[in-house]
């Protein structure tokens, strides 16, 4: 997926001002800011909870256009040796000497083994859980952070406990607490049906 696929989103305080693509956003946060508004503005991409920074001098049309450059994908790279249809990439990977051992007596030799390995834990739904659980507690920290009972939803977060979590937050802000809900939403997933 590339960068511009990338949904991002705004909060002025404890309000989401936009969510969409990153010169959507950028408008809304430079009208925003041109509003003298007093509330920080915090922009995060939508999917990971990474903050992100952007250049919002001059109008909104020229904010939009750096955004947009700013996360564009990188220009494809000439390939060399290899399988280029594949998209192989050769880096180095240091193992012990029994790791070596253990690869060679693979079918297929250490990158077939490799490989396979990486596609399996990729596939692993406990990345899933880890990956949503990690966004949530990022996006919750920097907007909710001084909130009450936000240690407990934390704790309820990465105990997957759907309902506790859900009785932790329902206090909080309306936008804050259903976009915390929504990205922590596949960290309970897998619990839910396993205890239904």
């Amino acid at each position: 997926m590339s960068k511009l696929a990338t949904t991002f989103v705004a909060f002025a305080g404890p309000q989401r001002i936009a969510q969409g693509s990153i010169d959507v956003v950028a408008r809304a946060v430079h009208a925003h800011r041109a509003d003298r508004r007093p509330e920080p503005v915090l922009i995060f991409d939508a999917a990971t909870s990474a903050p992100i920074d952007l250049d919002l001098r001059g109008d909104a049309d020229a904010a939009a256009a750096r955004a947009l450059t700013q996360f564009a994908p990188p220009p494809a790279e000439a390939r060399g040796r290899g399988r280029p249809k594949l998209g192989v990439e050769a880096h180095e990977v240091t193992l012990l000497p029994r790791h070596w051992d253990w690869l060679r007596a693979q079918p297929g030799g250490a990158s077939v083994a490799l490989r396979k390995l990486v596609e399996a834990a990729s596939r692993d739904p406990r990345q899933e859980t880890r990956r949503a659980q990690d966004a949530a507690y990022k996006f919750m920290h920097a907007l909710a952070g001084d909130l009450a009972h936000f240690e407990e939803a934390a704790r309820a977060l990465f105990a997957r406990d759907g309902e506790g979590f859900a009785a932790r937050i329902a206090d909080w802000p309306q936008d804050v607490r259903d976009h915390a809900q929504a990205l922590a939403q596949s960290a309970f997933a897998g619990r839910e049906a396993r205890s239904a």
